[in-house]
């Protein structure tokens, strides 16, 4: 589908929870308040806006929550969406800290990628980050995916003066499994503070002082606005997702799904589109609205820059969006 500045929209990310076994500080910090049970979707509900989305040429679907694995049913939900007519890719993003119980099932289903969430592996740091996580859970299910078969790539938010310094260490994953190490810089959304984020500039910088042999990679490597370096002769790549030091508004292919119900067509407003109201109608009204929600997506976002303290308008915490 075109939206009213001429992208294709093609992509779609699908919250099915905003619980979390995890309470990471930028994300689902301790204390947070949790959406009521009866305002989350139903499978079915999630069900029918995918196909409606496929109908409108939305051929891509990432499952996220809050962390999707502690919804029972998240393998049966992905199976159905990837038998759905016009859908082409269905893939998922994890802390990792259950994922082991689910990656035969998942290779089975036949998923088409994993995105496992880590920025640290030092086991203290970890457990201060996610607020009551295990990394050696997270680094199994990494090991496992990554020798599953299935197109695996971690994601990695660097903050300054906290795990900083084991930039190296963590981008050598790529190379020594083969998968995609992410870089995403820290976005002013909810919780997060995009102040003690690392840049991906200073981060390439870095890394380049180390690898000399980093060279752009014009591969495709997802469905994502990354930017990929690759090292002659070695699997695996680091990839660079920029929303404040590399703008790619005009690049964006994608619209969020919460888990309540709300088509989200940029992540740094807090506006968008109701659809619980249209699941109570026809299939063509439900369509419509969507069509109506994606072709009104904004030019751009509005996180600002440092000089005007990172003014944005979306104060909601990620695990409320959907990560």
């Amino acid at each position: 589908m075109i939206d009213n500045y001429g992208r294709i929209i093609e992509y779609m990310r699908v919250s099915i929870t905003d619980r979390c076994d995890l309470r990471c500080r930028y994300c689902m910090p301790e204390g947070c308040e949790k959406v009521p049970m009866s305002h989350i979707l139903t499978y079915e509900e999630i069900i029918r806006i995918c196909k409606a989305a496929s109908e409108l040429g939305i051929n891509r679907i990432k499952i996220t929550g809050g962390e999707p694995f502690v919804r029972l049913g998240c393998t049966d939900l992905i199976k159905e969406i990837k038998a759905l007519d016009g859908i082409e890719e269905v893939t998922v993003t994890t802390n990792g800290q259950t994922l082991e119980r689910y990656i035969d099932e998942l290779t089975d289903i036949g998923i088409d990628g994993i995105n496992i969430s880590l920025d640290t592996l030092d086991p203290e740091r970890f457990e201060y980050i996610t607020g009551r996580g295990k990394l050696e859970k997270t680094l199994r299910s990494i090991e496992l995916a990554a020798g599953s078969g299935i197109k695996t790539k971690i994601n990695t938010l660097l903050q300054k003066d906290f795990n900083e310094d084991e930039l190296f260490d963590i981008a050598a994953l790529a190379f020594r499994y083969g998968i995609d190490v992410r870089f995403i810089e820290m976005m002013p959304v909810g919780a997060a503070n995009a102040g003690i984020g690392l840049s991906n500039p200073e981060v390439l910088k870095k890394l380049m002082e180390i690898w000399s042999d980093l060279e752009p990679d014009k591969s495709i490597h997802g469905n994502g606005p990354a930017i990929y370096y690759k090292r002659p002769g070695l699997k695996g790549g680091i990839g660079f997702i920029s929303a404040i030091h590399g703008k790619f508004c005009k690049y964006c292919n994608r619209v969020r799904l919460t888990s309540q119900g709300q088509l989200i067509q940029c992540l740094s407003y807090d506006t968008g589109t109701d659809l619980t109201p249209f699941l109570k109608g026809t299939d063509d009204e439900l369509r419509e609205a969507l069509r109506k929600a994606i072709y009104e997506k904004p030019k751009s976002h509005c996180f600002g820059n440092p000089e005007n303290n990172w003014d944005h308008a979306e104060h909601r915490l990620m695990s409320q969006i959907g990560g």
